[in-house]
């Protein structure tokens, strides 16, 4: 007599995450949001082939000088060419952006899943979080780069380290919920191993609010970074940046106000841009505001 065997059952698994990029295009604003910062990174990226001039070659006999079919911005205090200078400057600027924002997302991941599984460690990692969260970012980055020098990789550091906290305390949060879900309970009562609970379980809980949460770090270490050139932090000043741009131009600002205004007015849109489409990104994730937008 032959005896029916039931199939091993099998652990739900949380819904699988799916972000269209169609939220992109989801009213004219946001469309223009991402038309914009694709072309700011379009232009970073081929700088080499679409600046006119090298940006720190210098021509003192050029100098302060006015927009002209030579040079189409102008050129600054020591006769470099204005709009040479801006197009290379997204390249550092949106490097540390991204590089912060990778970093910042990856650490704080790690951080916080074993901080919100772990009770032991929760205890001590939040404290540090917490100290972390005490100093003002912009204090704790002018130090990191005082004591290890200015460098793009020192910059990009200095800004992730106040990033961090705010990340790992996020995925913490979902972790704690996530992890009195049934399916979670039962996976740890079936023995399954704990890489295995966090990859399947815990992890996929927390996709949604990183890729808002990554913009929102995107935008703000581009933001510090100009800060921190612009106050004589970052950068080596001979490294063209959005920051240092504008920090070389106040002291002529009155006699040419281009040289602040151009660099301001990326940077500016690029902030913009990136904060309307992690805005964007968060509507479309979570479901709550899709139901709103439903019921009007």
């Amino acid at each position: 007599m032959a005896i029916e065997t039931l199939p091993e059952p099998t652990l739900p698994i949380t819904r699988p995450f799916r972000l269209r990029l169609g939220f992109l295009t989801s009213s004219p604003i946001i469309a223009t949001a991402s038309v914009c910062l694709v072309l700011i990174v379009a232009l970073s990226i081929l700088a080499p082939w679409i600046a006119p001039h090298d940006p720190i070659l210098l021509t003192p006999s050029q100098r302060l000088k006015p927009s002209s079919a030579q040079f189409l911005l102008g050129t600054d205090s020591y006769g470099r060419d204005l709009l040479s200078r801006v197009i290379y400057g997204g390249r550092i600027s949106l490097l540390i952006g991204l590089g912060a924002a990778v970093c910042a997302v990856g650490v704080g991941l790690a951080i916080g899943l074993v901080s919100g599984f772990f009770k032991w460690v929760d205890a001590v990692m939040m404290r540090v979080m917490d100290g972390l969260m005490a100093i003002p970012s912009i204090l704790l980055a002018i130090a990191v780069v005082s004591l290890s020098g200015a460098s793009v990789m020192t910059v990009m550091v200095a800004i992730t380290i106040p990033e961090i906290p705010r990340v790992a305390r996020l995925v913490r949060s979902v972790v704690l919920s996530a992890r009195e879900e049934p399916y979670v309970e039962a996976a740890i009562s079936l023995g399954s191993s704990l890489p295995k609970i966090m990859w399947r379980h815990l992890m996929p809980n927390t996709i949604a609010p990183l890729i808002v949460q990554g913009t929102y770090v995107c935008a703000s270490a581009i933001l510090t970074e100009a800060i921190l050139s612009f106050l004589g932090a970052g950068i080596s000043p001979e490294t063209p940046t959005w920051g240092n741009i504008m920090a070389e131009g106040r002291s002529y600002f009155l006699v040419k106000p281009s040289l602040i205004f151009w660099p301001g007015l990326l940077l500016s849109i690029t902030i913009l841009a990136v904060n309307l489409i992690g805005d964007a990104a968060r509507d479309a994730l979570d479901p709550r505001m899709k139901q709103r937008e439903a019921t009007k």
